[in-house]
């Protein structure tokens, strides 16, 4: 691999983000940076090989509609979720919906797999190639349309372009 700035920032960044993760597993006891030290240099590292820093651009704007989109969705679907446990006579209707992606190979998808999975009632069960299998509460769920919002948004903020099919 060669070394770029790009590669040193994203060791950096992965490795606080790994140091952060073993402060909050071992409850932050000093002793225990003897292994810590040598485990975050490795996951960074790995990181950088499994995950090749790639460039991005992250727009103000985008990420603002982002955040409130996602914000919403949650309270909407933490609702509808409470509602179905309040409400154990409604009869829930799980399925598994095959979505096909617009956004470009790369994070991207993997950013939308995991904003779904955050979203109360959907769990992202297989990303492969450019379709998304996610599992719903309820079948009759436009889950297409929430899939579609939701690349819209990510990317507007990665100012990417979306596939026109």
């Amino acid at each position: 691999m060669k070394i770029t700035l790009a590669a040193v920032r994203a060791f950096l960044w992965r490795g606080t983000l790994f140091a952060l993760l073993w402060w909050a597993l071992t409850d932050g006891r000093p002793g225990s940076w003897a292994v810590g030290s040598v485990a975050v240099a490795f996951a960074s590292a790995a990181s950088l090989r499994l995950l090749p820093p790639v460039p991005t651009h992250v727009s103000r704007i985008g990420l603002l509609r982002f955040l409130v989109f996602f914000v919403h969705q949650s309270l909407r679907g933490g609702v509808q979720v409470a509602w179905f446990a309040l409400r154990p006579r409604l009869a829930l209707s799980p399925a598994i919906h095959e979505v096909g992606l617009r956004l470009p190979a790369g994070i991207s998808r993997v950013l939308l797999a995991n904003t779904m999975s955050l979203l109360p009632g959907t769990l992202s069960v297989e990303l492969q190639g450019d379709r998304l299998c996610l599992h719903v509460l309820d079948a009759s769920a436009p889950t297409e349309t929430e899939v579609r919002t939701a690349e819209t948004r990510l990317a507007q903020m990665l100012g990417l372009t979306l596939d026109t099919r």
